[in-house]
């Protein structure tokens, strides 16, 4: 008897190691996420490397927004000091950037209403569905991006950039694009 539970063990222990141990990697290379996944949160991994989309949010996370004095003046960033993003592709408070697009412009996600941190006028906030499933953040109508080669808090090395398209440009508090600083060549 003894030696007929013993394989069915071995078989289970090795079941579980695979089922628990074998998933990290698959979450690394996709940008996606299935319609049964759950919204992203705003807080993303290291800065200068996309949100993950993968990564679920704690239950009524919602983004915050605030404007930050810089070297373009003042412009909206999130919680951490990141730059924010308008694209001027989007018509209206659709997002129109996927795949490679929101690889390298990340959208600003939540799962909960966005906040109105210092300097922004909670009316010009909104949220609007992407094709995900997700959340993405809107002021003054457009939807917010990160730039992925932005590295550190107040960096806006995507400013002017023409990459996919059409331009990007930091936001100001009152919902328009700020054009100071616009650089010759994109991303």
């Amino acid at each position: 008897m003894k030696l007929s539970i013993l394989p069915a063990v071995v078989l289970l222990a090795a079941g579980l190691a695979t089922a628990c141990g074998g998933s990290s990697s698959s979450n690394t290379s996709s940008s996606t996420t299935s319609s049964n996944s759950k919204p992203a949160s705003n807080s993303g991994g290291a800065y200068g490397a996309a949100p993950s989309s993968s990564t679920p949010a704690a239950s009524g996370s919602a983004a915050t927004v605030e404007a930050k004095k810089g070297d373009l003046g003042t412009i909206l960033v999130d919680a951490k000091g990141r730059s924010l993003y308008l694209w001027e592709a989007d018509k209206g408070s659709q997002s129109t950037c996927a795949d490679a697009c929101a690889q390298a412009w990340p959208p600003l996600t939540t799962t909960g209403k966005p906040q109105a941190g210092s300097g922004v006028q909670a009316s010009l906030l909104g949220t609007t569905q992407r094709a995900d499933g997700t959340m993405e953040v809107t002021y003054g109508g457009h939807p917010l991006y990160y730039f992925a080669g932005d590295k550190a808090p107040g960096d806006t090395a995507g400013q002017a950039s023409d990459g996919f398209g059409a331009e990007w440009y930091v936001v100001g508090p009152n919902g328009k694009k700020v054009e100071k600083g616009e650089k010759s060549d994109g991303s």
